[in-house]
């Protein structure tokens, strides 16, 4: 059975589009691609950038990431009220009560700032996922 990756965006999906591109690339159909919009927008956008399936809202993200085994998306995913409200505290709860493996990218449009971190343009912290979920994957 092929392992299931949930990647999580919201807004205009444009982050989440760009995992799956590059997701695609790495694993082609050795794996589902589940894009998981907080809106159906951002769920469009992962489906056009080949996600295998796609669902949006609150609910297809609580019950999707408890059958996922790796999530991918902005550390904004695990923030109630992130990305201007679309991340719910109950989206929030459920990523970080799933069992899955979370691969988070520092990005958010949040008044937070990440210390540690070495600023990075989004396609190296999208080819950074990757190669950490290889890394990952290994061990599933």
């Amino acid at each position: 059975m092929r392992k299931r990756i949930c990647i999580i965006d919201g807004q205009g999906g444009g982050i989440g589009a760009t995992l799956i591109k590059y997701l695609k690339e790495a694993y082609g159909e050795s794996v589902v691609l589940i894009a998981l919009g907080t809106n159906a927008i951002a769920t469009a956008q992962m489906l056009k950038a080949g996600a295998n399936k796609g669902a949006s809202g609150e609910n297809a993200i609580c019950r999707s990431v408890t059958q996922a085994e790796c999530i991918i998306g902005p550390i904004a995913i695990t923030w109630a009220n992130a990305m201007l409200g679309e991340v719910t505290p109950k989206m929030a709860e459920a990523v970080m009560s799933s069992p899955a493996t979370k691969i988070l990218l520092p990005l958010s449009q949040e008044s937070v700032e990440i210390v540690g971190l070495q600023k990075e343009p989004l396609p190296h912290l999208v080819q950074e996922a990757v190669e950490k979920l290889k890394e990952v994957m290994k061990h599933v």
